[in-house]
C-alpha cells in the first residue's frame, strides 16, 4: 500500500531524508502497491530520534542509580523499598526512569531513523543496566543456587535450594527457597559452569548476566535476517525488539534466563527460513530450538510453528512429514542429548507444576477466578476458584495452540495451491506466516498462563518485532508491564489484588466483546498477511 501523492507530510518527518539503509528494496523494504514486503513508516526526523535516544538513556541512567540505591540487592529484605530511608527514592528514580524509557521507545514505535541506529541506541540504553545491581526480580539469585547445588553433586529438580545448603540461599525470594528448579537441563549446565567461573556470589551474578547479555546479543543478530524474511523493516524491528525497557531492564540487569531461550529460539527460526529445503540445516535448527527448550519449556509452543517453516516447496503432508521430521529429529537429539549428559534427566518437568504457586492478578485466569473467590467469600464459600479458572485457561490455550496451527497450516496451503504455480509473492509470505503464527503462539501462552511475570512479555515481543503488520495491539501491554515491577523485585501486582483482579476481569470482557471478532480477521489474513500499512 502507498501513500495517496497527495498526501501532506508527516509532521515528524524530513522530507529530505535518505532512505533506511537498514530496509532496502531488494531486503524487505518495498512498499509498492500488492507488493510482499512491508511497508516501510515514517522516517522520524533528526530531532524527534535524537530526544528519543537521549530521553531513554536518560531512564536507563535513572535505573541504574535506583539499582544501586535499593536494587535487588543480596541483603534486601522483602519490601524494603517501603520502609528504608531511602525507599522513596528509589520510587522515584524508578518511576521517572521507567517512564522516560518506555517514552522514548514509544515515540519511535514506528520505526527508528535506522537499524544501525536503532542498534546503537539500545547499546547505549543497555550500558548503564549492565553495571547497576540487579533490578526488578531475585530470580539471579535462584539460578546462582541451582547451579551451586549442581556443581556440589545435588540434584536441583529433587530439591529447594535451601534444603540443599546453598550458602546465597538468603538471597533468593522466600517463595522460591524450597522449590525446586523449574529450568530445563542445559540451563541448569550453564548456571553451574557460571557458578564455576565466578566463585563468590558478585562474581556469580556477573557470570549470569554475561550469559543472559550472550542471549540478547545472540537474538540481536537475528532480527535483520528474520524481519527481512518476513518483510518488515529492519529498522523497525530492531527498534521493538531491542529498546524496549523490558529488555534492558529484566533480560540485561535482571539476568534472566529468557534471553538464552529467545537468542536461541530466533537463531534457529533464522536457520530454518535461510535453509528450508537442506536436510543439514534442518537438524541443526532443530538441535538450536531443543536447547531452546532444555532453557525452558515455555519454547515448545513455537516447534509446531517451526514445522511449517521447515517446509519447502508446497505444502502437502509429505513434506510436512519431511521437513518437520528432521526438525523434530534435532530437536529430540538435543534435549536427550542434554538432559543425558547432565544426568539430570527430565526432573525438571515435574518443577514446572510450582511455577504456578504465585497469585497476581497479571495472570488473567487467576485474576478471573480471583475475582470469583472475593464473590464466593461474600457469600460465605472457601476461596477455590482460582485452581479451577488455571486449569481451564490451559484446556483453552491448547485448543486455541492448535486452531492457531490448522489457520496458519491452511493458509499456507492456500498461499502454494497445487494446482497452480506458485507466484515470488506467494513465495515471499510463506516465512511471515509461519512466524507471526509463533508470535501469537507465544502471545496465547503469555495470556493464558497460571503465572505473569513482566519479563514474559519478551516471549512473544521479539517475534512479532519481525512479523507483525500492525504493532499498536502489542506495544501498548509492553510498556504496562514494564511499570509492574519496583527495582527490588517487589512485584506490584501482588499488592493490589482486589482492584489489578477487578480491573484485569473487566479488560477480559472489553477485549471478549471488542477485540476478538477484529483478531479473528487479523491473525493471518492470506490476502494482506504480508503488506504493512505506512500509516501503522
Amino acid at each position: 500500500m502507498t501513500e495517496p501523492a497527495a498526501r501532506p507530510p508527516d509532521p515528524g518527518v524530513s522530507a529530505a531524508r535518505p532512505p533506511d539503509p537498514g530496509v532496502s528494496a531488494a531486503s524487505g523494504g518495498s512498499a509498492a502497491p500488492g507488493g510482499p514486503f512491508a511497508s516501510v513508516g515514517p522516517v522520524p526526523s533528526t530531532r524527534v530520534a535524537g530526544r528519543a535516544r537521549w530521553a531513554g538513556l536518560v531512564g536507563a541512567v535513572l535505573l541504574a542509580v535506583a539499582g544501586y540505591v535499593g536494587g535487588a540487592l543480596p541483603d534486601a529484605t522483602a519490601e524494603r523499598v517501603w520502609r528504608a530511608e531511602d525507599g522513596p527514592l528509589t520510587v522515584a528514580l524508578w518511576l521517572a526512569g521507567t517512564t522516560a524509557m518506555t517514552g522514548a521507545w514509544w515515540a519511535l514505535r514506528r520505526g527508528a531513523p535506522s537499524t544501525r541506529w536503532a542498534y546503537v541506541t539500545a547499546g547505549l540504553w543497555a550500558l548503564p543496566l549492565l553495571l547497576t545491581a540487579p533490578l526488578a526480580s531475585r530470580d539471579v539469585y535462584s539460578y546462582a543456587c541451582q547451579g551451586w547445588a549442581y556443581a556440589h553433586g545435588v540434584d536441583p529438580y529433587a530439591t529447594g535450594v535451601a534444603a540443599a545448603g546453598c550458602p546465597w540461599a538468603d538471597a533468593v525470594a522466600p517463595i522460591w527457597r524450597d522449590t525446586p528448579a523449574p529450568y530445563g537441563p542445559f540451563f541448569v549446565l550453564l548456571a553451574a559452569l557460571a557458578v564455576t567461573v565466578g566463585g563468590d556470589l558478585a562474581g556469580v551474578v556477573v557470570a549470569l548476566r554475561m550469559v543472559a547479555v550472550g542471549g540478547v546479543v545472540l537474538a540481536a543478530s537475528c532480527l535483520p535476517g528474520l524481519a527481512r524474511a518476513a518483510g518488515v523493516p529492519t529498522r523497525r524491528a530492531a527498534w521493538l525488539a531491542l529498546a524496549c525497557p523490558l529488555v534492558g531492564v529484566h533480560l540485561v540487569a535482571g539476568a534472566h534466563n529468557d534471553a538464552v531461550m529467545l537468542g536461541l529460539l530466533l537463531l534457529g527460526l533464522l536457520v530454518l527460513v535461510r535453509r528450508p529445503d537442506r536436510p543439514r540445516a534442518l537438524l541443526v535448527a532443530g538441535v538450536l530450538l531443543g536447547l531452546a527448550v532444555a532453557v525452558k519449556a515455555t519454547a515448545l509452543v513455537v516447534l509446531p510453528f517451526a514445522a511449517l517453516t521447515a517446509v519447502a516447496g508446497r505444502y502437502t503432508v509429505p513434506t510436512l512429514l519431511r521437513g518437520g521430521g528432521w526438525l523434530a529429529g534435532g530437536a529430540l537429539a538435543a534435549l536427550a542429548g542434554v538432559s543425558v549428559a547432565s544426568g539430570l534427566g527430565l526432573g525438571w518437568v515435574a518443577g514446572l507444576g510450582r511455577s504456578g504457586d504465585s497469585e497476581q492478578w497479571t495472570s488473567p485466569p487467576t485474576a478471573v477466578g480471583m475475582v470469583a473467590d472475593y464473590v464466593g467469600e461474600a457469600a460465605g464459600r472457601a476461596p477455590a476458584a482460582v485452581p479451577v479458572a488455571r486449569a481451564a485457561a490451559l484446556v483453552v490455550l491448547a485448543v486455541l495452540l492448535i486452531l492457531l496451527w490448522w489457520r496458519v497450516w491452511t493458509t499456507l496451503r492456500g498461499l502454494t495451491d497445487a494446482r497452480q504455480r506458485m507466484t515470488p509473492v506467494e513465495a515471499a509470505r510463506r516465512p511471515r506466516v509461519a512466524l507471526l503464527g509463533a508470535g501469537l503462539a507465544l502471545t496465547a501462552t503469555v495470556a493464558l498462563a497460571p503465572v505473569f511475570h513482566p519479563w514474559y512479555a519478551t516471549w512473544p515481543l521479539l517475534l512479532l518485532a519481525v512479523a507483525a503488520r500492525h504493532t499498536l495491539w502489542f506495544v501498548p501491554p509492553a510498556v504496562g508491564a514494564s511499570f509492574l515491577a519496583l527495582p527490588d523485585g517487589t512485584n506490584l501486582a501482588r499488592l493490589t489484588k482486589a482492584p489489578g483482579a477487578v480491573a484485569m476481569t473487566a479488560l477480559l470482557v472489553a477485549v471478549a466483546v471488542w477485540g476478538l471478532p477484529r483478531l479473528r480477521h487479523a491473525i493471518v489474513d492470506p490476502d494482506r498477511t504480508a503488506v504493512e500499512s505506512p500509516r501503522r
